[in-house]
């Protein structure tokens, strides 16, 4: 087990450095095959020893090994996040193909938090090329019972278009689509849930950036990180949280 778990965190620290390159190009259409990485700065192309995910971070002291830039801890945290939530899914549902679910649900929500973060924008390629992934892994490992799927989609789009239309655009569309997909993955309850917790998350990030001024008040922030948030807690600990919940209610 020991080795199995070396591997996945190995599978995803590597993903997690693909996806990186994924959420950074899409928004800009370009290529996710050419040119090679190079420095934002320098333009230096980067060696294979410079790419080891999170290791050449830390041997470079997160900078640039030809300018000397300092380097985004984004990349370096996107590719070890990646790598845990790997082991942890295999570490939750072990060799079922429940844990696909998992890591495909991972990889979409990691490559939302980079472009959102740099660009505020979810690419609809990104969603396109999921949804259907999704669609025959759901049909293939589906829930129980089987249309919650379809209720959990409808229930995440809805949700958001509403809240959009009611705020005139107080939520992104990219952010309404992006719940469309979450909901097949999750069902209804569990989208529901996540939303909550998105919404509780973003609003203790906004406070908080506000108290160190890296918010201001009445400018947008990106929501994607929230979502990713909210939506990885609803889908791994969701039935116990609500479990939980429900027995202050009795």
């Amino acid at each position: 087990m020991i080795y199995f778990y070396c591997y996945i965190l190995t599978l995803g620290l590597i993903l997690g450095s693909f996806y990186n390159v994924v959420g950074l190009r899409i928004p800009a259409r370009e290529s996710i095959v050419r040119p090679r990485s190079s420095c934002p700065s320098c333009q230096h192309v980067l060696t294979a020893r410079e790419l080891v995910p999170v290791l050449s971070y830390l041997i470079q002291k997160g900078k640039c090994r030809s300018c000397g830039t300092s380097i985004s801890i984004k990349y370096p945290m996107v590719e070890l996040l990646t790598g845990i939530l790997f082991v942890l899914s295999f570490h939750l549902y072990g060799f079922q193909w429940e844990t696909l679910v998992a890591w495909t649900l991972v990889s979409l929500l990691m490559i939302v938090v980079v472009s959102d973060l740099a660009y505020m924008l979810i690419p609809d390629k990104v969603l396109l090329f999921f949804l259907p992934v999704v669609v025959v892994l759901r049909l293939f490992v589906p829930l129980d019972p089987w249309w919650d799927m379809f209720l959990g989609a409808a229930a995440g789009f809805g949700l958001l278009l509403l809240i959009a239309l009611v705020s005139k655009g107080g939520m992104g569309g990219g952010d309404i689509k992006l719940y469309g997909v979450l909901g097949l993955v999750l069902g209804f309850k569990l989208v529901l849930l996540s939303f909550f917790l998105a919404a509780v998350i973003g609003a203790i990030v906004g406070i908080f950036g506000m108290i160190v001024g890296k918010v201001q008040r009445g400018k947008p922030m990106p929501f994607g990180p929230s979502i990713a948030g909210g939506t990885l807690v609803a889908y791994f600990y969701g039935d116990f949280l609500i479990n939980w919940y429900f027995t202050f209610l009795i």
